[in-house]
Formats: structure tokens, C-alpha cells, sequence
């Protein structure tokens, strides 16, 4: 399962920040932001994880992120 999620993080080191909090929920998946995109993507990538669960980590993180809809 691959999901896509508009966010506003705008720095590397807050990007790194947030993969590693989400490694640690979902440690086998693949985790990345694409931060020259405009919708600040992140993508991630493995089973056994939910949208929202992701959505609620970030906003937790003190960030905006929503499925990116297509």
C-alpha cells in the first residue's frame, strides 16, 4: 500500500523529525518527503497502517497533513 499526504513541512530537519516519529510507530515501512513539491509530499509506503493514524502522528508533530486526493 502506498499512500500520498499534502503537508506543510518545509525544512529538512523537520521532515527528518517526522519520519523518525513515524519509524518508530511503522518501523519496515519506507518513509519520504518530497519538499520541492508544492503540496510538500509525504509517501509512504508498507502494510498495516491506516491514513489516519499517519495524519493524526503529524498533526501531533505540530504540522498540517491530509491525504492528497487526486
Amino acid at each position: 500500500m502506498i499512500e500520498v499526504f499534502k503537508t506543510n513541512v518545509g525544512e529538512t530537519a523537520q521532515a527528518k523529525r517526522i519520519i523518525d516519529v513515524l519509524l518508530e510507530h511503522f518501523p519496515e515501512h519506507k518513509i519520504n518527503f518530497d519538499l520541492h513539491d508544492c503540496d510538500r509530499i509525504l509517501r509512504v509506503e508498507g502494510k498495516n497502517f491506516t491514513p489516519e493514524k499517519i495524519v493524526g502522528l503529524v498533526v501531533e508533530s505540530g504540522f498540517y497533513c491530509n491525504v492528497l486526493e487526486d
